[in-house]
């Protein structure tokens, strides 16, 4: 399981917020680079960027500080927030994400977003299944987890796995920042459920799912191992000291 830490961006700084608010706004870092460069030096080889100021402005806003970490670090990012159009997919990717996220655009230009995949493979692009809890599992929610849609957490996934998608980021917005353990029923639930299966009766290819939110401490990762997670995307814990680089080193280097 990759451990993927969580660099999330407003005016430039490293910032993390609780349950998507952004009057909760607390800045950690004015330099993510900096932040960055102390991943790497743990062993770390992927990093989760997200532009919260394009995911408000509906495009891509804070590519420079992409730029800076893909040019002067190793790390594999993968990075969303508002990204809307081909050209904000050409200025990331230029920019030097390996991956794009897509949320709130899977939901409200289907079509644009089936064409990325078909386009540049699903390989390079993820479908962000950020939700709501509620009695069917969740409701998806969109731009910047300000709007809340109809449609329900695992038949959205199942539908854009039927289209190619493999990576799934699932983001319970309810336990995301208030560090008190990820959802690991929902994320049990879509790993049993995440499959694509051929006329034949055959699998043709199963989920990647990245959880997030929530995450607390370092024994919870280990489980999310051992459920089939493909990676975890850990950020207001490390930022917090509840789980320390050293843990995250150690666990990188055993797995």
């Amino acid at each position: 399981m990759r451990i993927i830490p969580a660099i999330d961006i407003i005016d430039g700084n490293c910032v993390r917020l609780t349950k998507g608010d952004y009057n909760t706004k607390k800045i950690y870092n004015e330099n993510p680079l900096e932040i960055a460069k102390q991943f790497e030096a743990s062993g770390i080889e992927h990093l989760h960027v997200v532009d919260l100021d394009g995911a408000k402005a509906q495009h891509i806003v804070n590519y420079r500080t992409l730029e800076q970490i893909a040019s002067k670090t190793n790390l594999k990012i993968d990075f969303g927030g508002g990204l809307k159009s081909d050209e904000d997919l050409r200025i990331a990717f230029n920019s030097g994400a390996n991956q794009i996220t897509g949320g709130s655009i899977a939901v409200k230009d289907a079509k644009t977003f089936e064409q990325w995949i078909s386009k540049f493979g699903a390989g390079k692009i993820i479908l962000g299944a950020d939700f709501y809890p509620d009695d069917t599992g969740g409701k998806i929610a969109t731009n910047g987890w300000q709007e809340e849609s109809t449609l329900e957490l695992m038949p959205f996934i199942k539908d854009y796995m039927k289209k190619g998608i493999q990576y799934v980021i699932c983001t319970d917005i309810s336990k995301d920042g208030m560090l008190q353990g990820p959802s690991f029923d929902v994320y049990q639930n879509i790993m049993k459920e995440g499959q694509v299966v051929s006329d034949d009766g055959d699998v043709t290819h199963s989920i990647k799912l990245i959880a997030s939110g929530g995450i607390s401490t370092f024994e919870e990762l280990p489980k999310l191992a051992e459920m089939g997670c493909e990676g975890v995307i850990v950020g207001k814990a490390i930022y917090e000291n509840k789980i320390s680089l050293k843990q995250l080193e150690t666990f990188v280097l055993n797995n």
